[in-house]
Order: structure tokens, then C-alpha cells, then sequence
């Protein structure tokens, strides 16, 4: 059984001690690809290094994640572009992107203009897009309903956790994804429930958000790649199918996606 963790932070100093090993347990129980979202500024040459070191492994992606605005944020956004724009073949996605109001409200109009100018770059590139949406369902599917999507072969709502409603108003994208990971195996979730309404398993893609949304039995404790089949268990047994058969679906869409 093969996976592929489509959103996974494993550059981050959670990781330094002991990346390797991580790496290789993750390659033990399945790994085919991680696929690693920027965050900020911070992030890039982390990622980049830990896709270098790990290269039959390792993609990056490019973005800038909402909750990690800077006060002024375009200088930052420029040269994320341009970074994506010279080198366009080595990342996979533009992610990870979005808005985020889960904290804050007041940079609202920011978040979404930010996030607008990303649209562009994965429009104008053919890039996937990777998107962060919390306490922002509206604001999401408005400025993507509102921009020039057309070249843009898809992508993935990443950590998907929301209502029927809003499932079935994300399908309504063509090619876009449900990211589903750790909080589908948490006790009270109403995910499976979900999931199980209205979402196929062929709209669905495996990630971990590592170090964070540890499933069970891990739950606590840092999460990492590794963990997926835990996620792939829990997915089986909502759709009444096997893990063989969830783990290839979920690698398919991956691989289509992303042209791996």
C-alpha cells in the first residue's frame, strides 16, 4: 500500500532532531511523495533545502499562508512571484494560500487581495492551487467565483472540516479536492458523517498537516507522513471499502493533480 501526503510542514524544527528517521518511516509505511506547502518567509529555504536533501521524495510548493500576513505583505508576495515565476517546474502548487479569520478579522480585505494575486499566479502558470480556508467558506468560494480560474487544473481545500452544505458548494469546483487528515479520526468529528453524505472518494486526498492534527491513536503527540494509514483506516471503514482501495484511489487523484 502506497500514499502520497499531499500537505505536510515536515521542514519545520518540530523535525530537526531526528528528520531523517522521520523520512524513513514515513518511506516505510508507504510514502510515495510529501508534498510540502510554504508558509512565510521564514519557511522557504527550509523547504527548499528538505526537497533537496530528499529528492525522489519531496516537492515544494509556493505561497503565502494567510495567518502569517506581514505587516506589509506585498514586498514578501513579489518575491514569492518571482521565485515562481523563474523557476515554475520545480514547485508543484501554489500553496499553501487562502484566508483565514479565524483570529483576527481585521485584515479581512488584505487576506483576500493577497489571495487574489495568488489565483493569478496559478492561473497564469497552470499550477494547482492549495488552499487555507477558516471561518472564511464565504470569502473563499466568492473570490474564487469572481476570478479567472480557466487555467487552473484544480486543487485542494486543505484540512477540510466543514459542513454538508459547504462539502457539496466545494465540489461545485471542477477538479478541486477535499484534504482530508487527522480530524477525521477524532472521537467527536462530524466529518465521517460528512464525508459519508455527499463526498466520493474520488474527491478525496490524504494529508497530515504534520506537525499538527495528530489522528488516533497518535492524538497529542507531534504528528507526521508516517500516521497516514491511520487516516486511510478510518477513511476505509466511512466508505465500507478496503484500505487497498482507498490508498490507490486517493494516489490516483493525487497523482492527476499534480502531474506526478
Amino acid at each position: 500500500m502506497t500514499f502520497i501526503d499531499t500537505h505536510t510542514h515536515l521542514y519545520g524544527e518540530e523535525f530537526d532532531a531526528d528528520r531523517a528517521e522521520m523520512v524513513e518511516r514515513a518511506r516505510a509505511a508507504g510514502a510515495e511523495k510529501l508534498l510540502l506547502p510554504n508558509v512565510d518567509e521564514e519557511s522557504i529555504g527550509r523547504m527548499l533545502q528538505m526537497c533537496d536533501d530528499f529528492p525522489d521524495l519531496c516537492l515544494p510548493m509556493m505561497g503565502l499562508q494567510p495567518e502569517e500576513l506581514p505587516a506589509d505583505p506585498w514586498s514578501l508576495v513579489e518575491k514569492m512571484k518571482q521565485l515562481l515565476y523563474t523557476t515554475p517546474d520545480r514547485y508543484c502548487a501554489v500553496g499553501e494560500v487562502g484566508i483565514d479569520l479565524y483570529w483576527d478579522q481585521s485584515r479581512r480585505e488584505e487576506q483576500i487581495e493577497v489571495f487574489r494575486e495568488e489565483i493569478r499566479w496559478a492561473n497564469e502558470l497552470h499550477k494547482p492551487l492549495v488552499i487555507h480556508a477558516r471561518n472564511a467558506h464565504q470569502d473563499i468560494v466568492t473570490t474564487l467565483r469572481e476570478a479567472d480560474t480557466s487555467q487552473i487544473p484544480g486543487g485542494i481545500f486543505h484540512c477540510f472540516g466543514g459542513t454538508t452544505e459547504e462539502a457539496r458548494e466545494l465540489l461545485t469546483f471542477d477538479g478541486f479536492y477535499l484534504g482530508i487528515g487527522g480530524i477525521v479520526t477524532f472521537k467527536k468529528s462530524t466529518l465521517p458523517t460528512v464525508l459519508h453524505a455527499c463526498v466520493p472518494l474520488h474527491r478525496i486526498l490524504l494529508e497530515t498537516d504534520a506537525p499538527y492534527l495528530t489522528p488516533v491513536p497518535h492524538r497529542g503527540k507531534r504528528n507526521e507522513s508516517a500516521y497516514i494509514p491511520h487516516i486511510i483506516n478510518k477513511i476505509a471503514e466511512i466508505y465500507d471499502t478496503t484500505t487497498e482501495e482507498v490508498a490507490r484511489t486517493t494516489t490516483e487523484n493525487a497523482r492527476k493533480l499534480f502531474a506526478i
